[in-house]
């Protein structure tokens, strides 16, 4: 049990008795990091949460962004970190199958998957293993389950080695007048509970996913790991479908963590109402389970539809066909207090306040104070050293990963994994250009900036398909927030991604939290993945590789003396020290709002490819453009204040690389007012810069089968 007796004297306070054994089961879920936010909730407010294209932000099962008159986007995001640790194949696609059921629960049809995946060193058995085993975690469910899986991240760091991290972004497509909510605003409706049945597997998921993790863990938390059923998530997807187009549906909500007392509670609570659950009509899977169990299960693949009791009979019919079971389980009563009856005695009485919204804890923090001391370090020859930055892990081509999943079921996906960010298409002429991102070594050096920089390159990733971002979605991944600075670091690391999500109108519209990201005192480097929403014109969308010889290359933003922190330093040096590249807000702003607007007036597509710089600087960014189209290039980087390897391989904020047709260059200059240079142009085969020249083939080798060899 992970109560503190401070909360069991408050609950008892408020109920004025002891619990019974069922009831303290219920609360401790409840009251779980997981559950409860805790620890996390005053910081979370921070985020901007509302903005004219924003239906609807946190607080339900997804965030919900209009994207034409007639369809909105509904987007979450979600971890499945200690599960995967334990097993990786079935914690991955367990978590593939919560994040689809959030979008179904909003009356959505799951249109793309996203993920955000860390790993400890990839030469290290253990870690290979885990990856290995995750990815085909999620490539088989979400194939299975007939969802494309379309762009995602990856990397891979020691401080990931015994707690890796799976997190699962999920966008839907559904009519605005089709959408549902998780609420129970009608006295008499009644809980029909459909799909899978409820087992033993997954009691005390939510606990186990807050708190560290310890050598025991693989032995002795397997029971809290919830086994998936693609299979049977197909079904329950279609019948789904098919009663909130048949039935005049009240609320749904699907069972993740928490299982039905966290699924009811909050059901009941979000209407001011009260719920009454008949523990024998819920369908079971095993023999002998107690109400204990019933109702701590995290059983997958099910889900609760609020409907009429006159529409029971159809919906029932509909889970018929589709070949799952369901059940009347209970009913939306007056008062406010979920009531648990096994045989007709009451078994558990608690209000549903207590369940749905227990107190949040003022924690202590601690600021860690930033490493400024300055770093001199001996650098190897250019050729040496850009070649093995490409061989890194953490940029070279993640191929084999996406080449796993299929991309292309749904036949919406326009530009496909291996890009800034996928497109797919929503009618003739709306497109969304969807990513995920983050940068955990600079969140660690800077949280402030590191943070910002996570949701700004996210950001600047959409751009570079010529979308608009139109919102954000996270998810946190942090240490144990009892420690003050580990708490520290998440309350800066929001109120920098705060600063950049504000300044772009792209509020914060849903997410998660996960804490606990410790075993015996090895802790993560905090991860906030982000996932941004982009909108566009299907006439704007960009790639990334140069498309003809004789293009103009144009740098748009400064670079600055900012290598400290950059893959460079950890791949070449073996440093992860100093402080992370700063986020200059009005730069950033002001260059995605120009790249923005130069597309959308380019009718006669002069600008031939966008491509953003992060990761391994302008050396990397370029070399990427060479080696997806083939084509080569010759750049001259000159800066009187700075030396060759800080201007080829800094990872400063707020860059684009655009190629233009030569003939166009300066009608293009002319509508530019931010920083700008023409850095070179296309042609050849080879990637010429400041005199040093890589061939293609030492480039594309380089690049290409670094993961596979591991993988062998």
């Amino acid at each position: 049990m992970t109560l503190a007796d401070s909360e069991i004297e408050y609950i008892e306070g408020i109920l004025g008795r002891e619990m019974n054994e069922l009831e303290e089961g219920m609360l401790d879920v409840m009251f779980s990091e997981h559950c409860s936010y805790k620890s996390s909730r005053p910081f979370l407010r921070a985020f901007p949460t509302e903005g004219k294209n924003i239906i609807l932000g946190p607080g339900d099962d997804a965030g919900l962004v209009s994207v034409t008159d007639k369809y909105a986007l509904a987007v979450g995001m979600e971890s499945h970190n200690h599960p995967s640790a334990i097993e990786p194949y079935g914690g991955a696609g367990t978590g593939i199958g919560g994040i689809l059921r959030d979008i179904i629960s909003m009356g959505a049809m799951p249109i793309a998957l996203l993920d955000s995946l860390r790993f400890g060193p990839i030469e290290d058995e253990k870690s290979k293993y885990l990856f290995e085993h995750v990815v085909k975690g999620i490539s088989d469910y979400g194939n299975r389950v007939g969802v494309p899986t379309v762009a995602g991240e990856i990397e891979f760091d020691e401080s990931f080695r015994t707690n890796p991290l799976v997190n699962v972004m999920c966008v839907g497509l559904v009519e605005k007048d089709k959408i549902v909510r998780a609420q129970a605003p009608n006295i008499g409706d009644v809980f029909l509970l459909m799909g899978g049945t409820t087992g033993r597997d997954g009691i005390h998921g939510v606990t186990f996913a807050s708190e560290e993790l310890t050598s025991d863990s693989e032995t002795e938390d397997r029971p809290a790991v919830q086994v998936a059923d693609p299979f049977t998530k197909k079904r329950v997807l279609e019948a789904s479908l098919e009663i909130l187009e048949k039935i005049n549906v009240s609320g749904v909500k699907d069972l993740g963590g928490g299982g039905l007392t966290c699924c009811i509670s909050e059901l009941v609570d979000a209407s001011e109402n009260g719920a009454l659950v008949d523990l024998r009509a819920i369908p079971l899977r095993e023999t002998g389970m107690t109400p204990y169990e019933i109702m701590l299960s995290e059983s997958q693949e099910r889900m609760v539809f609020v409907i009429n009791p006159d529409d029971v009979e159809l919906a029932q019919e509909i889970c018929d066909k589709h070949e799952i079971v369901s059940s009347v389980i209970g009913e939306v009563i007056e008062g406010n207090n979920m009531i648990i009856s096994d045989e007709g005695d009451e078994i558990a009485n608690l209000p549903t306040i207590l369940l749905a919204d227990p107190p949040s804890i003022d924690r202590p923090l601690n600021e860690i104070p930033e490493d400024t001391e300055k770093i001199e370090v001996k650098d190897p020859p250019l050729h040496k050293s850009l070649l093995k930055l490409l061989s890194s892990p953490n940029i070279a081509s993640k191929e084999w990963v996406y080449k796993q999943y299929d991309h292309e079921v749904q036949v919406r996906t326009i530009v496909k994994p291996g890009d800034d960010a996928a497109v797919l298409r929503i009618d003739d002429e709306t497109a969304i250009a969807l990513t995920t991102d983050s940068n955990t070594l600079h969140t660690k050096l800077s949280p402030f900036d590191g943070a910002a920089g996570c949701v700004a390159e996210a950001i600047r990733n959409v751009i570079s398909m010529g979308a608009t971002p139109y919102a954000v979605v996270d998810c946190l991944n942090f240490g144990n927030p009892e420690t003050p600075e580990i708490l520290w670091q998440f309350k800066t690391a929001i109120e920098g991604m705060s600063l950049v999500a504000e300044k772009f109108d792209a509020p914060v519209i849903s997410g998660n939290v996960s804490f606990y990201n410790e075993t015996e005192g090895i802790k993560i480097n905090p991860t906030p993945a982000v996932g941004v929403i982009g909108v566009e014109n299907i006439k704007n969308i960009r790639t990334l590789d140069f498309k003809n010889e004789g293009d103009k290359i144009l740098l748009i933003g400064k670079t600055y003396d900012e290598l400290t922190g950059s893959e460079h330093h950890r791949c070449i040096h073996n440093l992860e020290n100093g402080t992370a590249p700063r986020i200059r807000i009005d730069e950033e702003v002001a260059n995605g709002q120009c790249v923005l607007k130069l597309i959308d007036e380019d009718e006669d597509k002069n600008i031939t490819a966008v491509h953003d710089v992060s990761a391994g600087g302008l050396a990397v960014a370029l070399s990427e453009m060479v080696i997806k189209s083939g084509l080569g290039c010759e750049v001259e980087l000159r800066d009187d204040d700075m030396d060759k390897i800080q201007l080829l391989y800094s990872e400063s904020h707020a860059r684009y690389l655009l190629t233009v047709k030569a003939d166009a260059v300066d009608e293009i200059l002319s509508k530019i007012d931010v920083p700008v240079e023409v850095i070179g142009e296309v042609k050849g085969t080879s990637f010429i810069v400041n005199g040093h020249e890589f061939s293609f083939e030492d480039l594309d080798n380089a690049y290409h089968g670094v993961i596979e060899k591991y993988m062998m």
